[in-house]
C-alpha cells in the first residue's frame, strides 16, 4: 500500500510528448521529402529528345562481292526538355543501320553544348565508304525499293554530361539513341524523300 501511495501519477501532457515527438519527425521528414522532389523538378536535368526530321539519300548502291555504298544527310533535332539544365555532349558518333546491320562507316560529331529548353538539329554526312553486310541486307534493301518503302535507323552513340547550378546528376552518362524511320523510296531515287513515320528516338542514359 506504501508503495501504491509513493506513485505519482503522470499528467496527460507528459504521456503525449514522445507521440508529439514523433509527430514532428514525420512532418520534417515529409517536408524534407517535398523540398528535395521540388529541387529535382526544377533544377533536375531531364533526359534529351531526339527526332529525325528530314533524310536525303544521294547515293544507294550494292558490289559483289556483298558491300554497300551509301551517302545519306538526316536531320536530327535534339530537345533539351530541362528548365536549368545544359547539356554538354562528347564523342557522339553516328552511322545508318539497315536490319540491325551498319550501312555507313561511323562519323564523330563535334562536340556541342546546349542550353536549357532548346532545340538544335544536326545533319551530318553519313557513308561514302562501301561497308561489307551480309547478303540478306542486300537483298531486303532490293525487295524494299521495289515496294517503294525502306525501314532505316539512325544510331547516335556518345557521353553526355548534365550542367548547371544544384543539378542533382553528376559526371558524364553514356548515350545511346536509336531513330527507326520508314523512307518512301524506290530504285534510283535520289534527294530529299518523304518521311512516312518518325517517331520520337529511343534515348536510353547509362
Amino acid at each position: 500500500m506504501a508503495e501504491e501511495k509513493d506513485k505519482i501519477p503522470q499528467s496527460p501532457s507528459v504521456r503525449r510528448t514522445p507521440l508529439l515527438a514523433s509527430v514532428v519527425v514525420v512532418v520534417l521528414l515529409l517536408l524534407a521529402g517535398i523540398i528535395v522532389l521540388a529541387v529535382s523538378l526544377i533544377y533536375g536535368p531531364h533526359d534529351p529528345r531526339f527526332r529525325v526530321v528530314s533524310i536525303a539519300v544521294y547515293d544507294l548502291n550494292s558490289t559483289s562481292p556483298p558491300f554497300i555504298s551509301t551517302t545519306v544527310q538526316p536531320t536530327v533535332a535534339i530537345t533539351n526538355p530541362s528548365r536549368r539544365s545544359p547539356v554538354h555532349y562528347d564523342r557522339l558518333s553516328v552511322f545508318l543501320a539497315y536490319r540491325n546491320q551498319p550501312i555507313t562507316p561511323p562519323i564523330v560529331l563535334p562536340p556541342l553544348d546546349q542550353e536549357p529548353r532548346t532545340t538544335v538539329a544536326m545533319s551530318p554526312f553519313l557513308g561514302g565508304s562501301p561497308v561489307p553486310v551480309a547478303a540478306d541486307v542486300l537483298y531486303g534493301i532490293d525487295a524494299d525499293e521495289d515496294y517503294g518503302v525502306v525501314g532505316l535507323r539512325v544510331v547516335i552513340l556518345g557521353t553526355l554530361r548534365y550542367g548547371g547550378v544544384g543539378v542533382m546528376k553528376r559526371g558524364h552518362y553514356g548515350v545511346y539513341v536509336s531513330c527507326d524511320l520508314f523512307v518512301a523510296m524506290r530504285r534510283g531515287t535520289v534527294g530529299q524523300l518523304p518521311l512516312l513515320s518518325s517517331p520520337l528516338c529511343a534515348v536510353h542514359i547509362i
